[in-house]
């Protein structure tokens, strides 16, 4: 029950906010696009993509904004001990596929992003769907395919590896948890079932 009273909340909260977004008329432009086939909904060039990426680089541009102290084209930047120093380019990937990202950089060389961790090549939620596999019983190389045929994202296999070798200890005490005895016996039932 708790998880059915959960989804309708996330729905009403989705649908408040499309018809928030309807009824501003902001997405008016960009629907009559798509619609006139000027812009891909999805796809390497099409409009999630760039929505994420715009999305992403913005908020690191306010991060590395707080760090440097002032704002970009503030006429008084030449008086803080730090400034902004070009973008370096960084591909991530995420549910949605890889997303290439210009992440801006200071001169000082001291700041960290959030949104972004240095390091960070997956986007949240990934992370998670490759351990919910391989605890579930996939193989590195049937996550990687999956990953591929669901989502578009291809992942090499080293790169699963090292997600997975960060919760091995966590998924083989789950894999090697107590089972419930009424489930253990529907599962036999149904075995004998198929043979």
């Amino acid at each position: 029950m708790p998880e059915s009273s959960e989804r309708a909340e996330r729905r009403a909260r989705q649908r408040e906010l499309a018809d928030r977004l309807k009824a501003s008329g902001a997405l008016d432009g960009i629907f009559e696009q798509i619609d006139a086939g000027q812009v891909p909904l999805g796809g390497d060039d099409g409009l999630l993509k760039g929505m994420l990426k715009a999305a992403l680089e913005r908020g690191l541009e306010v991060e590395l904004s707080d760090h440097v102290g002032y704002e970009r084209g503030d006429p008084d930047a030449s008086l803080f001990p730090n400034s902004r120093n070009g973008a370096t380019s960084k591909t991530v990937s995420g549910e949605i596929g890889d997303v290439e990202l210009a992440v801006p950089r200071d001169r000082n060389g001291t700041f960290a992003p959030q949104l972004i961790p240095k390091g960070s090549r997956r986007l949240g939620g990934l992370d998670e769907m490759i351990i919910s596999l391989y605890a579930g019983g996939m193989t590195l190389r049937d996550i990687q395919h999956h990953l591929v045929s669901t989502i578009g994202t291809e992942l090499s296999h080293e790169t699963i590896s090292k997600v997975t070798d960060v919760v091995v200890e966590e998924v083989r005490a789950w894999q090697s948890r107590p089972v419930d005895e009424g489930r253990f016996l529907v599962n036999v039932a149904n075995h004998r079932r198929v043979c």
